[in-house]
């Protein structure tokens, strides 16, 4: 199988569990001639692997790792082409412990148990550790990953496993606390840099037959995005299509040439999924529209489902816009609805319209608190009865029973409101609901405490003198409730 870093990954010769170094080196498929350029720059040392400094001091837990200094259970968590197996194929040279490398995607509990069934028995007999090497960890399920909880507590094996999934998500809790967690990060670009100018000079790679011209180069680094093997493979290609137009010079023409499109790392099942989709949604949070549109483009680019790029608009349209622009909810499920009916490519457009507005648009959270405080009271056992006069009257029975006796219905009053109990007793008086000074929330925000003083039965503020008319104060008796009467919003400021 191919591997996410600087070589190629080889099932182990004959049954799990073969001795090291058959059919390759130690599990792995040796370098030819003929390997991908990636495979053939593997590092040949600790002091070649690059851009994990935080890693590789003096003592660091990867060093000793690979130097054999200690014999503790690793997981490795890092982006592809950031150097996972690379590690593992330098534990595998550099020691004299027995290394055995098999593939999640491949391996099962039978494959996994014959190799610390093996290792259990060269241990008693002692022969040298075992250090059990498994690829993309996180594709074992929960019963595969159970297997593996015996050995690596009484160190029967050491485990090194590599996986490109936050390992807190997709590894069982008891194997996480066994294992050390060694975090890898993407290759910033000088160290892309610095291993495509050694691949174009060393003699495991091009050996110097081609020079790369300083903008190619440039190119190349920003493809690849932090991925080695993704720069290293795209040199290549490039590489094979200088040779083939009898070129000696890589230029900007010829590597865009042999890598015309950026592949986008985005794994809809891993971290790059929630990653992308939280700068999504803060972006629009934040209102910067030109972020929102960037990271939306980075998910249709990628593939993602647009149906899920919708959804979560259509949530953020309560969340965080809420009352300061109610058309935001309209615009939104309009837009979820363009998916479905248009369909991609087309209905980008439409996210884009909706994205724009939802990131200009004043922003509130109103809803979300008052939904949230709600929940919370009733979670917490507040509440009571529901009172009579709201109770269900409409069956034969009911009024013996009191329920809806003395109900006020608002259309009878002129100003549509009437004083009543809605809330249960215990839960008088409370507010859930507390408006911004936002967008068209501003008027709601005006209008609501006349509301709640009329429907609690509490007086109106005395209206201060000389300040001229009050809004919602008594006009002819009876306080005005009106948008009207509040002066009006204007929803074109968000009051930010």
């Amino acid at each position: 199988m191919e591997s996410d870093a600087l070589f190629t990954l080889g099932e182990p010769a004959g049954a799990p569990g073969a001795p090291a170094g058959s059919g390759g080196v130690d599990g792995f498929t040796a370098a030819r001639a003929d390997s991908p350029l990636p495979v053939r720059m593997r590092p040949a040392g600790i002091d070649e692997l690059v851009g994990q400094d935080h890693l590789l001091a003096p003592g660091a837990p990867l060093r000793q790792l690979v130097e054999g200094a200690t014999p503790m259970s690793v997981i490795l968590w890092g982006p592809p082409g950031s150097g996972k197996t690379t590690i593992a194929h330098l534990v595998a040279r550099a020691t004299d412990r027995r290394f055995v490398a098999m593939s999640a995607l491949t391996a099962g509990v039978k494959d996994v148990r014959a190799v610390i069934e093996t290792a259990r028995r060269q241990r008693r007999s002692g022969g040298p550790p075992t250090v059990l090497f498994i690829d993309e960890v996180h594709r074992f399920s929960k019963t595969q990953q159970d297997s593996l909880l015996a050995a690596v507590e009484d160190r029967t094996v050491t485990l090194l496993a590599a996986t490109t999934e936050n390992p807190y998500f997709s590894v069982i809790s008891p194997l996480l606390s066994r294992c050390v967690l060694l975090t890898l990060q993407a290759l910033d670009d000088d160290a892309v840099r610095g291993l495509l100018r050694r691949a174009v000079t060393d003699e495991r790679g091009l050996g110097g037959t081609l020079t790369l011209a300083e903008e190619a180069e440039d190119h190349l680094v920003r493809l690849a995005g932090g991925d080695v093997r993704k720069a290293l493979t795209a040199l290549e290609a490039a590489a094979a299509t200088a040779t083939a137009v009898g070129a000696e010079r890589i230029d900007l023409a010829v590597a865009e040439q042999a890598v015309d499109v950026a592949a986008v790392r985005y794994d809809r099942d891993g971290d790059a999924h929630y990653d992308v989709t939280s700068a999504f949604i803060k972006s629009m949070r934040g209102s910067d529209v030109d972020a929102a549109l960037h990271w939306l483009a980075r998910m249709l680019v990628a593939g993602e489902d647009a149906r899920f790029i919708a959804r979560r608009m259509v949530i953020f349209a309560s969340e965080d816009v809420g009352m300061a622009d109610p058309t935001a909810l309209t615009v939104a499920t309009a837009a979820a609805h363009a998916v479905e009916y248009v369909g991609l490519p087309e209905a980008q457009l439409n996210l884009a319209q909706a994205v724009i507005h939802l990131a200009t648009a004043p922003k509130s959270n109103s809803a979300t608190t008052a939904i949230g405080a709600a929940v919370a009271d009733v979670r917490a056992g507040r509440g009571g009865a529901v009172p009579r006069g709201l109770r269900d009257a409409h069956y034969s029975g009911a009024r013996g029973l009191g329920h809806g006796v003395g109900y006020r219905y608002p259309h009878d009053d002129h100003r549509g409101v009437v004083t009543q109990q809605y809330a249960p007793d215990d839960l008088v008086g409370t507010d859930y609901y507390r408006p911004s000074g936002h967008g068209a929330e501003r008027a709601v925000a005006t209008r609501l405490p006349v509301l709640r003083r009329i429907v609690r039965g509490l007086p109106a503020p005395a209206a201060r003198a000389g300040a001229g008319a009050v809004t919602g104060g008594p006009v002819g008796g009876a306080e005005q409730v009106s948008g009207a009467s509040e002066g009006g919003s204007d929803a074109t400021e968000g009051g930010q």
